[in-house]
């Protein structure tokens, strides 16, 4: 059988053309559809927390200098020859303790000297007051005129006053014989001796023989800048802070933490001019003399109580561009929302936020760098406590710098 050809004419590809194209065209839009279906991404995932408003003590870190409980002089009172040093330097001395005894001799006969002056004013006085009692009856007979009697009871009242006068002396003639011993005005340790045996001191001489440092307890001078008091004092008064215990905390120079607790005694009523700042007193026990006047601390105090306060963690704050701090939380629709915020300080390891968060809120602090605002997420409520031990320290705030990016 013979083959047919057929000419296609152009007439017969026009009509042909068209349907195929268009039926091809179809299915290559379909393929596509189906295949963007079948790549598009899921959710991205996000972790967070739920915030929960708390009750929340506020604390400043604040730099102090300890300085000593009681500080005394050991002066001598009267001069004379140091005969003995009676103290061991560098130990611990009990208020009434013997440290020093000056030659008494000179004192000693100056006491006698005095008692005997009284004795021989006293037995004189007798004298005088017969006299007189005798001359008071003589003038009622006219046996004395009355110029005598008037004499004799003056000399007897003029020997009066020269007892109490004696008296006197013999008080402060055993007063400075008493001052011979030199004895510790206070309790606490002494230091090294600025003299020797033999050495001649003065009552008026201007170096101390010793002194005597009373450690326990120990104060703690703390400085605070008089804006963030005044900020503090305004917060108190507004109703915004309840008041605190007045606690104190601090750290060694080594940066380990003092076991006992002081308490916050005063603060100073004015404010130094060149450094702008106000001094706060705290007292802390100190049995084992580990605080030794001088030395830097850092001092944890407590300045007040925040109610309803939110925490926030450190990894759920970031900044903006504008360096402005914000967070991301997830809505009820699951699309994350961008807030901005305002925060006062650290507290630990998170942030203490006073504006842009609530209570319910829920904060990413996984995945954060991951999406963006308007973004629908799949969330995930994540246990930060179990995956890490809270940092330690209290900083006193700042801004934060930086957002989590797992």
């Amino acid at each position: 059988m013979a083959a047919v050809t057929v000419r296609m004419t152009p007439e017969m590809l026009k009509r042909l053309s068209f349907p195929a194209l268009a039926g091809a065209a179809l299915l290559a839009l379909t393929a596509c559809e189906k295949k963007q279906e079948q790549a598009a991404p899921p959710p991205q995932q996000v972790g967070y927390v739920v915030l929960h408003t708390q009750t929340v003590p506020l604390r400043a870190e604040l730099a102090g200098r300890t300085s000593a409980y009681r500080v005394s002089d050991v002066r001598p009172q009267v001069a004379g020859i140091i005969q003995k040093r009676l103290f061991e330097e560098g130990a611990m001395v009990q208020a009434g303790q013997l440290l020093y005894q000056i030659d008494p001799a000179p004192y000693e006969a100056a006491y006698e000297q005095a008692q005997g002056t009284l004795a021989n004013a006293e037995a004189n006085l007798i004298s005088l007051k017969s006299k007189a009692e005798r001359y008071g009856e003589l003038v009622k007979v006219e046996g004395v005129s009355k110029q005598d009697y008037d004499d004799a009871r003056a000399a007897y009242q003029q020997g009066e006053a020269t007892i109490i006068a004696d008296k006197a002396a013999v008080k402060a003639a055993k007063v400075n014989l008493d001052y011979t011993r030199i004895t510790a005005p206070i309790s606490g340790r002494i230091g090294r001796s600025s003299i020797t045996e033999g050495a001649l001191v003065t009552a008026d001489q201007t170096t101390a023989l010793a002194t005597i440092t009373q450690l326990d307890p120990i104060y703690v001078d703390i400085t605070q800048s008089s804006m963030e008091m005044t900020s503090l004092k305004r917060r108190l008064v507004s109703g915004g802070l309840g008041k605190a215990d007045a606690q104190v905390t601090l750290k060694l120079e080594d940066g380990t933490a003092y076991a006992t607790p002081g308490t916050l005694k005063f603060a100073e009523v004015s404010v130094d001019q060149e450094s702008g700042a106000v001094t706060l007193r705290a007292m802390f026990p100190n049995p084992q003399e580990m605080l030794l006047p001088g030395m830097y601390v850092r001092t944890m105090v407590e300045q007040g109580v925040m109610s309803d306060a939110i925490l926030a963690p450190q990894q759920g704050v970031s900044r903006n561009p504008k360096s402005e701090p914000i967070a991301l939380v997830v809505t009820a629709d699951n699309k994350v929302e961008q807030r901005p915020l305002t925060v006062d300080r650290t507290v630990d390891d998170k942030w203490l936020v006073t504006n842009g968060l609530k209570d319910g809120d829920r904060l990413i602090v996984e995945g954060s760098l991951k999406v963006k605002a308007g973004q629908t997420v799949t969330p995930v409520e994540v246990n930060l406590s179990a995956k890490a031990a809270p940092a330690g320290g209290v900083p006193t705030g700042g801004a934060p710098t930086s957002g989590n990016g797992k």
